[in-house]
């Protein structure tokens, strides 16, 4: 049976990158007034540190006891109400960030999709969720990355993998590739 001592962390002496693991969750659906596919993002709370009035994917940090799936499904909840959702991952994203003292950190994020037809949801501690049309998101203020994004995930259901790695501005760039596109 491994042990946790097995896994190197505690005894690391050469800095391994190190990443904090998130989630990121985009669920469609159809309209049923007019038709159209939405996509449900939520709008930051004018006090969020970061994203504030942006709108953005739902999801969060992955806690220490629970997988990535069950991460996701519980932010989903936290953020918008919905429970049983059929959560498919579609794609990893990287985010390199400055390192902190001598070990170099990120983030990695777990991009979740999918449809569903439960539209009834609410608003949680971080933010006002909402259906967003998918023809209308270059009127919304969204958080920058996603205005390419989410054309990628809703195109077909290939795997995306995503690095974002920072400028000498302090601004990331972004990069997208599909099996090795």
């Amino acid at each position: 049976m491994m042990k946790v001592t097995e896994q190197g962390l505690a005894t690391d002496k050469k800095q391994r990158y190190r990443v904090v693991p998130r989630t990121l969750i985009f669920l469609t659906s159809i309209n049923p007034q007019d038709g159209g596919r939405e996509v449900l993002l939520i709008k930051g709370a004018p006090t969020k540190r970061l994203w504030a009035n942006r709108y953005n994917g739902v999801g969060g940090h992955v806690e220490w006891n629970e997988d990535i799936l069950q991460a996701a499904q519980r932010e989903l909840y936290e953020e918008s109400g919905l429970i049983g959702v059929d959560l498919k991952l579609r794609g990893v994203i990287n985010i390199a960030a400055q390192p902190e003292g001598n070990a170099p950190a990120g983030v990695i994020v777990f991009l979740f999709c999918a449809e569903t037809e439960a539209r009834a949801i609410r608003a949680g501690d971080e933010g006002e969720s909402a259906w967003v049309p998918l023809a209308d998101l270059q009127n919304y203020p969204l958080v920058d990355d996603l205005y390419t994004l989410i054309p990628l995930l809703m195109a077909d259901e290939a795997p995306i993998y995503g690095h974002y790695q920072p400028a000498m501005d302090g601004t990331l760039r972004y990069r997208f590739n599909r099996n090795g596109e």
